[in-house]
């Protein structure tokens, strides 16, 4: 399965990427799925991608970290926004 995967906010800013098409193995069936999986390549993939530390959205929707992934999906990585 493949997915489009974008970078916003802090992640976009340590990975220097904005973007990328990622190929997922046939376990990886949520977002949680996704973002382990991207956590393997180590180092500030591992530390920015933690679960605490990033929102997430499919097809422009926000979502839980349990919502489904299908080919063709967009995924947005974003840093929590926080305000007063």
């Amino acid at each position: 399965m493949k997915v489009n995967l974008l970078y916003f906010g802090r992640p976009r800013e340590y990975l220097k990427l904005a973007g990328e098409t990622a190929e997922l193995s046939a376990n990886a069936a949520t977002v949680a799925d996704l973002l382990a999986s991207l956590r393997t390549r180590g180092g500030d993939w591992a530390h920015e991608l933690e679960e605490t530390r990033v929102r997430c959205s499919v097809n422009q929707e926000l979502c839980p970290l349990t919502a489904p992934l299908h080919d063709g999906d967009e995924v947005a990585i974003f840093s929590p926004i926080s305000g007063g």
